[in-house]
């Protein structure tokens, strides 16, 4: 196979959760196609006909919480006015043969991020994005105190239209569900069954590599190098508690997930020192993507302990993690009908370009 990026096309599965895997076909990406375009951004700091902007407080429902600076508000957390779940809902089900159904029991609620209606994430101070982050703990725990019931809580957030974003104004959101997510089940699935087998987090283990894993990939029949992996080859940012990855199956071109250096399954745990230290990479992860990428449009998730599961082994097996997926390309119907999504971008030379973003000229 030839080592031409361009020419890459691998099958890789994902190594956290193999049953899902990911195409790499680094060619696809020379053929014409639409692409996402970056976000509209409207760098204005107050719009007068926005329901999240400071002054316009009226406009949405009374805050749930507050976090304010000297005379302002910083951070304010409202109910969805349009809730996919509800807590007026009674949490009923009804089974009626191989129909069963489940009350949209819930709560869904809006994090205002910042006062400042136009600022992009990566714009914020760490103090202030760690103050962000402090506000998903304390309301996470608020929400799971509030209801048996409630057995997980997603926080995301989506920025542009793409990524199904409805107001400008940056904020991000949280759904308390009575159920846990697929996806998040799955990934405690098989990291508890991965400790079971190997004794120690798949998490832990994927960082490792990351950090100290060399390697080179030859062609069976012609013994010629195909590949050379080296440390920090999927490494895009570092610091003392917290290390930004490129997956190896990344899903999106340019998706990266940020992990804690050591154990940690339950983001509620963490402690507020180490706040502003994920905040630090979190921004300049966010800084690179937007200098690669000019404004793309993303989600970002957290993906952490479910609720009770503290009690069984679930602690050992599983670690906490933030994702990033910019939403570069529009899924097709290979990848709906198939469910293999298609990376046009080989990961490794995704890492590389974002590795190689100056930041002092950044972010100051």
């Amino acid at each position: 196979m030839a080592t031409d990026e361009r020419e890459v096309r691998e099958i890789r599965l994902d190594p956290v959760v193999p049953t899902e895997s990911v195409l790499v076909s680094t060619v696809r990406n020379l053929r014409p196609r639409k692409k996402e375009q970056p976000a509209p951004r409207d760098t204005r700091s107050q719009v007068k006909e926005c329901p999240f902007c400071a002054g316009n407080e009226s406009m949405t429902p009374q805050a749930i919480a507050e976090y304010r600076e000297q005379d302002h508000w910083t951070i304010r957390i409202v109910e969805n006015l349009y809730p996919v779940l509800s807590s007026a809902a009674q949490g009923t089900t009804f089974n009626e043969g191989l129909r069963q159904a489940i009350d949209g029991y819930g709560r869904h609620e809006v994090i205002i991020d910042h006062h400042n209606h136009g600022i992009a994430i990566h714009e914020m101070t760490e103090q202030h994005l760690g103050r962000l982050f402090s506000a998903y703990q304390t309301r996470m725990t608020e929400l799971y105190r509030s209801d048996p019931r409630l057995r997980y809580v997603l926080v995301f957030k989506n920025f542009g239209p793409a990524a199904g974003a409805s107001i400008p104004h940056t904020h991000s959101q949280m759904i308390a569900l009575p159920v846990i997510p697929e996806n998040v089940q799955a990934e405690v699935h098989f990291s508890a069954a991965y400790h079971r087998q190997h004794h120690h987090c798949v998490y832990c283990a994927l960082i490792n590599d990351a950090l100290s894993f060399t390697a080179t990939v030859y062609d069976r029949e012609t013994g010629e190098s195909q590949r050379q992996l080296h440390v920090d080859t999927y490494v895009v940012e570092k610091s003392e508690h917290f290390i930004a990855i490129k997956p190896f199956a990344s899903r999106f071109e340019w998706e990266i997930h940020i992990l804690p250096l050591n154990h940690q399954a339950d983001f509620i745990d963490v402690p507020q020192e180490m706040l502003l230290d994920f905040a630090g990479v979190f921004r300049n992860t966010m800084a690179r993507l937007d200098a690669v990428l000019g404004g793309a449009q993303y989600n970002y998730f957290l993906h952490t302990l479910p609720h009770n599961f503290s009690e069984q082994n679930y602690r050992h097996s599983y670690h906490w993690h933030l994702e990033i997926c910019p939403r570069t390309s529009i899924p097709s119907g290979f990848e709906l009908g198939s469910g293999l999504h298609v990376n046009t971008v080989s990961p490794e030379a995704a890492a590389k370009q974002l590795r190689e973003i100056q930041l002092q000229t950044l972010t100051g």
